[in-house]
């Protein structure tokens, strides 16, 4: 799940050297930050949401087999 974040946001960004992915645990719930270039803040949130939302999708589709949620942050 990390890496897929991670890759989305480099590809849409203009300094993929700073993508930073994180992760924490609690007991149901994997929560995810992303952490980007200040300037590439907009790239990755975009226009309402609408690539953070994209996101989002991917990772419930890509999750929908685990126990787990996962939710993603961008910092």
């Amino acid at each position: 799940m990390e890496k897929l974040i991670e890759y989305l946001a480099q590809t849409l960004v203009e300094e993929p050297e700073q993508v930073r992915v994180y992760s924490k645990e609690t007991r149901r719930t994997t929560i995810l930050k992303l952490q980007v270039a200040p300037g590439d803040t907009g790239r990755v949130i975009g226009k309402g949401g609408r690539v953070a939302n994209a996101m989002r999708s991917l990772l419930r589709v890509a999750t929908r087999n685990h126990d787990r949620d996962v939710i993603l942050e961008i910092d």
